[in-house]
């Protein structure tokens, strides 16, 4: 069985994934459009993160804010191989409903691993499992 991730390593790594989307959004529409209320530039930030760690997740592992955080996306069976795209952007729109992650099994992997059939892991198991 694979080691998931602690909650708070994967929180920390929404926190900056949502803050590198919400300086994405700023930098393409502008502080002034962001923080004008009824704004649809700040409405993006949702779409960006979903697309921005569903893609990410799918082509590198991982999401900035994963990465950086020393975090990676693997399949729960231990055999690394490349996520199904479908499966990923599935998996992170999930997130985005903010339910999924929150109704989780013992081992730690909520409604949306179950879904992709992931686990979020440390580096650290991610070596073990190339062994």
């Amino acid at each position: 069985m694979i080691e998931n991730a602690s909650w708070g390593r994967r929180i920390l790594a929404l926190v900056v994934d949502w803050l590198i989307c919400t300086l994405a959004v700023i930098a393409i529409y502008g502080l002034d459009d962001y923080t004008t209320t009824g704004s649809v530039a700040s409405l993006m930030v949702l779409p960006v993160f979903v697309v921005e760690s569903g893609v990410l997740t799918w082509l590198a592992g991982g999401s900035i804010g994963k990465l950086l955080t020393g975090l990676c996306v693997v399949p729960a069976d231990g055999k690394l191989r490349k996520l199904n795209p479908v499966k990923a952007l599935g998996r992170q729109v999930l997130v985005a409903l903010v339910i999924p992650p929150l109704v989780f099994r013992p081992d730690g992997r909520g409604l949306h691993d179950l879904f992709a059939g992931t686990s979020t892991v440390t580096f650290a198991t991610l070596r073990s499992l190339v062994k």
